[in-house]
């Protein structure tokens, strides 16, 4: 199998080939070792930050922003905004408060971006 990769750990994106099977992987093209490690960690357990927003009542605004506090396994980021939207939350919210917690089991937690 033969990978093509812009690799996003710092701004310079190196194009990234990683080729090889997940136990044998060879990954070429990047400037420094953070490329390598992105290329292994995007095919073997791929990660991403959720954004999303949230109902919210007695609030300035309708909607309050929400994300994940830690990356989530990428087949669960769908999952994720579906679970948070039907939820309605009312004010006060501060940032940091937990809006779902351990999210599918992952440890990780959807949390408020902003007060309101």
């Amino acid at each position: 199998m033969e990978k093509q990769l812009i690799c996003i750990v710092c701004p310079v994106g190196c194009r990234l080939t990683a080729a090889g099977t997940p136990d044998d992987l060879t990954v070429s093209g990047g400037k420094c070792k953070k490329g390598d490690a992105y290329a292994r960690d995007e095919l073997t357990n791929p990660v991403r930050m959720v954004c999303t927003t949230v109902r919210i009542t007695g609030g300035i605004h309708g909607v309050l922003p929400v994300k994940t506090d830690k990356p989530i396994p990428d087949r669960y980021k769908l999952d994720a905004v579906k679970a948070v939207s039907g939820l309605v939350l009312a004010s006060p919210v501060k940032m940091g408060d937990v809006v779902l917690a351990d999210l599918f089991g992952t440890g990780v937690n959807m949390v408020a971006e902003r007060d309101m």
